[in-house]
């Protein structure tokens, strides 16, 4: 029989860093505690450098992560991927670690004159990936510039995409008075500042001092200047998605899979991310508030990250149920419980079409489906928003 979900103080989550270690070691621990294997790939538009962690298990897809600027995979994942709760999930599964471009740990300069992949072409190089390493399907997670090409990828390739989590995914173009505004800050502003007020929050730049110096101590430090100067200015100039809500009778655009939107609520992306669920459809799709999080919630909560991923990936159908305590209903959810539809999937573990995110009989149980108490003018599906 299923049981009610408990609530559990959230002061008693595991700190992020505990006594006698640092997040920069977090950071530079190897991600992989099983057998791994590191390969430049060609793609259809220049060279990928991949980390793939474990061996693809049957017909599952590979959990597929690609960073946000100013990172790579190892500082963008390392403290979400080596936490024990997402341990307990990637042993189900094998880890595919994607590095933009000159992104990754002592990559050389491009040459002059290289002309870097454009956010439309960076999602276009992830099919040679898959081919590379047999790969038929992916779960994907990706962050900010991560974030948009891996939506690009679901929207181009949607039979290769299972589900996705976007943190901190903006769908929009860069409209002018923001290009010009980091055109002009880059005049006057160190790159690693101009990242920093990227990843971070100004709530966070002052009450995280560590993290923030510690991810400008690696842009400074650790990333090669000139290709992440091309990494940002690709990331400045995509495209709009052109993504549209559903509505009966209108031919649409948007994400076929389930998506899990995850932001901090003192973010700087809380708009972006907002404008983005609202984009989706509401059937498939939930909206993840992180209380007392910035920027970066795979760095400083990655346990409650790991939880709500894994009910992501229960609905899927790919993980038996667990007890799984940590995320909590807000008080503001008046209306909700925690809930998701994830709609039709068409992979072959799942013949029952649409069915509500619930798990096994046996352990935790946690619906994720809309809000339905609309009335009004306001009748018909809401997305979900969660806050925890």
């Amino acid at each position: 029989m299923s049981r009610e979900l408990q609530d559990v103080d959230l002061a008693e989550v595991k700190p992020l860093v505990e006594k006698g270690e640092t997040i920069t070691g977090l950071l530079h621990e190897p991600l992989c505690a099983v057998f791994s294997q590191e390969q430049d790939i060609e793609t259809l538009h220049g060279s990928l450098h991949v980390t793939l962690c474990g061996s693809p298990k049957g017909n599952r897809p590979v959990i597929l992560t690609y960073h946000d600027i100013g990172m790579n995979h190892k500082t963008c994942y390392n403290p979400l991927f080596n936490s024990e709760d997402m341990q307990e999930i990637t042993q189900h599964f094998a880890v595919c670690h994607v590095d933009a471009p000159g992104q990754q740990d002592g990559a050389p300069s491009f040459p002059a004159g290289y002309m870097y992949p454009s956010m439309d072409q960076l999602a276009e190089m992830l099919p040679g990936v898959l081919r590379q390493f047999g790969l038929k399907s992916i779960m994907g997670m990706g962050t900010g510039a991560g974030a948009y090409i891996l939506s690009r990828f679901a929207l181009n390739n949607p039979d290769m995409v299972e589900g996705l989590v976007l943190i901190n995914v903006n769908p929009c173009a860069e409209g002018w008075m923001d290009w010009a505004a980091s055109k002009i800050s880059g005049w006057t502003q160190a790159l690693p500042d101009m990242v920093v007020s990227h990843l971070f929050g100004k709530e966070e730049m002052q009450n995280n001092m560590e993290v923030v110096h510690t991810y400008r101590q690696h842009i400074l430090n650790d990333m090669n200047p000139g290709n992440l100067h091309l990494f940002i200015n690709a990331y400045n100039s995509r495209r709009d998605l052109e993504i549209e809500r559903p509505m009966p009778g209108a031919h649409t655009v948007t994400l076929q899979c389930p998506a899990l939107l995850v932001v901090g609520d003192s973010s700087p992306s809380v708009d972006a991310v907002v404008e983005c669920n609202s984009k989706l459809d509401p059937t498939k799709t939930t909206l993840l508030k992180m209380a007392d999080c910035g920027g970066l919630p795979q760095i400083s909560q990655p346990a409650k990250l790991a939880e709500a991923f894994k009910y992501f990936v229960q609905g899927m159908g790919y993980m038996p149920s667990a007890s799984m305590t940590r995320l909590m209903r807000s008080p503001g959810l008046s209306g909700s419980s925690v809930t998701s539809q994830e709609g039709s999937r068409s992979r072959s573990h799942t013949s029952e079409g649409a069915r509500s995110r619930s798990h096994t009989s046996e352990g935790a149980h946690l619906d994720i489906t809309p809000n339905s108490g609309a009335s009004g003018n306001n009748a018909g599906p809401k997305s979900m928003e969660v806050s925890c």
